[in-house]
């Protein structure tokens, strides 16, 4: 009788190995067939990194960091004349040199190292595959700021200002053009534009994606590390993301000549990008109310130094991370030692953030009473207010 029971403990315990060992094996073996699955499960942020090719080269490239627990996202332009030091080469050049359709995991590989960031998925289109896709989506709604009228260009490029319905074509002519005479940032911005345009479209039409054979169509067009299974996932993941407040942040940094080439050098070494990477992505996972979940917080830049220039470069720096600069004007004097932040919005977190920034610790609060405001007849000049003093060098606060 007692060899029985151990005999029957032996093979129940043989039950549970058994169990424990396929659960194990399962877990494997879908990871190992889906290995972005994963990213779904937890919480955290999703970044995708949607590519426009236009003869085999990016014509545009935009990495999307969305976080489902928050819907919010965040977009950085990655711009196709970037310079680093291209690691399969060892020189210095552009950072789509690596790129081409049948590696575009180089490329991927180090826009990850520009930005400090994993890349879960990527998602590259060309022009004529984004036309099918616009053409399968009944349109693209974008707005044109001005009219553009050039006949003689080939094709024409004819739109009216306001709001207009793209078609596959005129899609893209209007994300693909370039005129010699334009500046690189209004370039920039109108693409921008259309891609936050185009993933509103995708998000609104996402159930008639999924339509056989409209599924199998959409698929077709775009290249993709995710199987098809995932990127529906994805999608549906996307229908929440409200490209109102998913503002579009470029890599900025200094034009310099390489090579007999023009390049866009990373400012600080690329530690900026890389810090404005950070700072976005806290925003994201941070719980905060409804109030402050879309709210950019305004800045007034006073000049406390005998530094020309400095305030406006800190305003370009602070644009970079978000933030709307009001004003920028000379303090009081010109003699201010430390380097000081008004805080009038009320929000100890908020102006936490913004002094860690430049590394600042000097900061004053000066909350107003929102609600008697107009009582009192007094302006409210910004959220924040940042005082610069001799102890700040242009990026960072030092010797405090």
């Amino acid at each position: 009788m007692k060899r029985k029971q151990i005999d029957a403990s032996i093979f129940l315990l043989a039950v549970i190995v058994a169990l424990l060992a396929g659960g194990t094996v399962f877990t494997v073996f879908v990871l190992r067939e889906d290995p972005a699955g994963e990213v779904f499960s937890g919480d955290r942020v999703i970044n995708s990194l949607f590519i426009l090719e236009k003869d085999r080269k990016p014509l545009s490239s935009y990495v999307l960091m969305y976080y489902p627990s928050t819907r919010r996202a965040a977009v950085f332009d990655v711009p196709g004349e970037v310079g680093l030091i291209i690691q399969r080469i060892n020189r210095v050049d552009r950072i789509d040199t690596v790129y081409s359709p049948q590696r575009i995991e180089s490329f991927v590989d180090e826009v990850e190292r520009l930005l400090g960031i994993e890349i879960n998925f990527y998602f590259s289109i060309t022009l004529e595959g984004l036309g099918k896709i616009v053409d399968l989506v009944e349109g693209v709604d974008v707005v044109i700021p001005s009219r553009v009228d050039l006949p003689l260009e080939t094709p024409p490029l004819l739109f009216p200002s306001g709001r207009v319905m793209l078609d596959g074509e005129k899609a893209v002519s209007y994300a693909g053009y370039f005129l010699a005479e334009e500046d690189t940032d209004i370039v920039n911005a109108r693409r921008q534009r259309f891609f936050l345009s185009f993933l509103r479209r995708l998000g609104e039409q996402n159930e008639y994606l999924k339509m056989k054979p409209v599924y199998r169509t959409f698929h077709s067009l775009m290249r993709s590390n995710a199987n098809t299974r995932i990127r529906t996932r994805l999608f549906d993941e996307l229908v929440n993301l409200d490209t109102d407040q998913a503002g579009v942040q470029a890599v900025a940094g200094t034009v310099r000549e390489v090579s007999g080439q023009m390049l866009i050098l990373p400012y600080y070494d690329g530690s900026l990008i890389k810090d404005m990477v950070r700072q976005s992505l806290s925003g994201l996972t941070r719980d905060t109310d409804g109030t402050l979940a879309g709210r950019i917080f305004t800045v007034e830049i006073l000049n406390g130094t005998a530094t020309a220039g400095l305030a406006r470069r800190t305003a370009d720096l602070l644009q970079g991370f978000g933030y709307d600069v009001i004003a920028v004007n000379n303090a009081d004097t010109s003699d201010y030692e430390r380097t000081e932040i008004i805080d009038r919005s009320g929000y100890e977190d908020m102006v936490t953030t913004f002094a860690g920034i430049i590394r600042c610790e000097n900061i004053r609060s000066e909350a107003a009473d929102m609600e008697n405001l107009d009582s009192q007849n007094v302006d409210y000049k910004a959220d924040f207010t940042l005082i610069i003093g001799r102890d700040f060098n242009g990026r960072y606060v030092i010797n405090q």
